[in-house]
């Protein structure tokens, strides 16, 4: 078994007695970081492991030895270096006096390795943010930025022998990216958009594609009969959002390419010019969705507005959407003054980055949700010029959910409350359970089929990974990773706990 751990070091462990086999020890070339030191796995294939790294490369290394086999550079992680005042190594130690414009390349997430290709993604190019803790009442305020903030991500294939670039897909247009100044989702949600003010401006933020933001934080999902890569954008930068008038595409949106030439065949934006945050974090998943006319080939896919969407993965049409499974307030409603606007979800509320589950069983998909507001003010800065700023309020009740959704008819078939901001993932088992980590220190297993708690362990630390099943010498067992979240103050720790499944699980 490979894990990560901070600053992308790599431990080998045995699978069965949890021995280290060997560590491999990643030198960082640089400690400017976008956003903190953490990363969401490996990928494996031809004998090696690849890995994408907080400071903008991608390492292969024996998977046998953990000896370095090649190492090559994705982005410049100090791109963007002279809008900085001040260098920010983790968010989880956020300064009390502002950093404004901060705009960093990272890489984090899990690398797709296929058909000689090892494929990942970048991050950090939304964030040109401020960083705050200025009462009681908000703990960080994010969204002071200028014209020129932001970066410009993308997706890029290498060549799992020798790191060769083979393809790169920019997750902004670069001709069109305003779109058609939409005033409404494709869903008919309506949003409170300046549609006169952004035409004003369109001419003169021609160009802000190429600042545009986009991120790609979670690994794609794979269709190797059509040749599809499928995966989600971030939101578009900056967050002074009339220095990017229109629909800002291929931001927040979900994006299918050719897995081999990186060409685009389809994509849905789900939240056009988006201002709040609700992009498409977490990892898109594969299955058939039932409709009155069969089974569809689908892609289904959560996001921060608190919604699960379920995609022709052909052809790139909405099924459906499910019903929201966290509560929706002031949807997509934009701050036209001090007092702001409270909008729940919020930026880190809905589903973010977590993997989300199925179940061939139920038939059901398995989904962890957050209700964390956020307050949206538009404030002027030290200039005169207009600022978004977002902030997340103390004074306003959190909590997470774990909701079973039925893609046949987008219902919630059950849903159970915890007692914080879900941050880990889920795993279902073919015993019907479903295994989840909280922020609390708890990883529980539930009933597949009603959501009833049959069994719980304290780790001691949060949850903030998602769990793994897997067999070996007719054992099956269950690994989780208890090693918190500062950012969010979830209490930190370094266990890797190895469970055992019997046949009778959780008696």
């Amino acid at each position: 078994m490979y894990l990560t751990t901070p600053r992308n070091h790599i431990v080998a462990l045995d699978g069965s007695t949890g021995e280290v086999r060997w560590k491999y020890t990643h030198k960082m070339a640089t400690d400017v970081l976008c956003c903190g030191a953490h990363n969401r796995g490996l990928a494996a294939g031809y004998g090696r492991l690849y890995e994408i790294t907080a400071d903008g490369r991608l390492i292969a290394v024996d998977r046998h030895s953990g000896k370095l086999v090649w190492d090559v550079p994705v982005v410049d992680p100090a791109t963007g270096a002279a809008d900085a005042p001040r260098q920010v190594q983790n968010m989880g130690d956020l300064p009390k006096e502002e950093t404004s414009q901060w705009s960093r390349f990272a890489g984090n997430m899990a690398p797709l390795v296929y058909d000689g290709l090892v494929i990942v993604g970048t991050t950090g190019a939304g964030y040109s943010n401020v960083f705050r803790d200025e009462d009681d009442t908000a703990r960080a305020a994010f969204g002071r930025s200028g014209p020129r903030s932001g970066m410009r991500a993308f997706i890029s294939a290498y060549d799992a022998d020798s790191g060769r670039l083979v393809w790169r897909w920019y997750s902004t247009k670069d001709h069109g990216w305003e779109g058609s100044f939409v005033s409404q989702t494709s869903m008919g949600d309506a949003l409170d958009r300046d549609l006169d003010a952004e035409r004003a401006n369109a001419e003169k933020f021609r160009d802000a594609w190429k600042r545009g933001g986009g991120s790609i934080s979670s690994s794609p999902a794979l269709d190797p009969a059509l040749g599809l890569l499928y995966f989600g954008t971030g939101n578009a930068a900056p967050y002074a959002d009339l220095y990017r008038p229109g629909d800002n595409l291929y931001t927040s949106s979900l994006v299918a390419l050719d897995v081999r030439t990186g060409q685009l065949r389809w994509f849905h934006q789900v939240t056009p010019h988006d201002v709040w945050g609700y992009d498409l974090a977490s990892s898109p998943m594969l299955i058939d969705v039932p409709t009155s006319e069969g089974k569809v080939p689908g892609v289904a896919l959560v996001t921060k507005s608190g919604w699960m969407y379920f995609f022709n993965r052909i052809t790139g049409e909405v099924i459906r959407r499910s019903d929201g499974f966290v509560p929706q307030t002031s949807l997509f409603k934009r701050a036209k003054d001090a007092q702001g606007v409270l909008a729940v979800p919020g930026e880190a509320g809905g589903a973010n980055w977590p993997p989300i589950a199925f179940s061939g069983e139920t038939g059901w998909a398995y989904v962890g949700g957050s209700h964390y507001p956020s307050r949206f003010t538009l404030e002027l800065d030290e200039k005169g010029n207009k600022v978004n700023v977002l902030s997340f309020p103390k004074d306003v009740e959190t909590y997470g959910t774990l909701s079973a959704i039925d893609p046949a008819t987008g219902k919630l078939a059950w849903q159970e409350r915890i007692s914080r901001p879900f941050s880990g993932g889920v795993t279902t088992s073919a015993g019907g359970l479903v295994f989840m980590g909280e922020a609390d220190g708890h990883f529980t297993a539930r009933d597949s089929r009603t959501g009833k708690l049959l069994w719980r362990f304290q780790t001691g630390a949060g949850v903030d990974a998602p769990p793994v099943v897997y067999e070996r010498n007719g054992m099956e067992y269950l690994v989780v990773a208890a090693g918190g979240n500062k950012l969010f103050n979830i209490a930190s720790g370094d266990a890797v706990i190895a469970f055992g499944l019997p046949d009778e699980s959780c008696e």
